[in-house]
């Protein structure tokens, strides 16, 4: 069975989680750390991760300003979300992630996690949110 991918671009990370076989849950993955010297190593690693868990949908969070405006840093996710459908010919659909950074951040606050172990794995907690969102929100149909 196919699997959907969520991902939480970012400039220095980007997130990574995968649903379940029945597309119901969301988990973590791996968080990609961006390399300026070569800026397309974090494509090919999400191509590597597409094949490797049979993924036939991207759902790429889609920073949105409070009024629903696309600010810039939505823009830059929506020509993102571009070059990944232009390279996978996958289906990649763009998820509202209004604030989700910042309750993945708070969750792990609250779980008593150290800051330097947050930075780890924040980025994957959003991409879950941002996937986890998107699998709700397609139950309901």
């Amino acid at each position: 069975m196919n699997r959907i991918m969520g991902i939480d671009v970012g400039d220095r990370r980007i997130g990574i989680a995968v649903s379940d076989a029945l597309k119901m849950t969301a988990q973590g993955l791996e968080t990609i750390q961006v390399k300026e010297d070569d800026p397309k190593a974090d494509k090919v690693r999400i191509e590597s991760l597409i094949e490797a868990h049979d993924v036939d949908t991207l759902v790429v969070g889609w920073p949105k300003n409070m009024d629903g405006t696309v600010g810039e840093r939505g823009k830059l996710c929506e020509a993102y979300a571009d070059e990944l459908k232009d390279r996978t010919g996958l289906s990649v659909v763009l998820q509202d992630e209004r604030l989700t950074t910042r309750a993945a951040e708070r969750t792990l606050i609250e779980a008593d996690m150290s800051r330097k172990k947050r930075k780890k794995v924040v980025d994957q907690m959003a991409a879950q949110m941002i996937l986890q969102n998107y699998l709700d929100q397609q139950s309901i149909y």
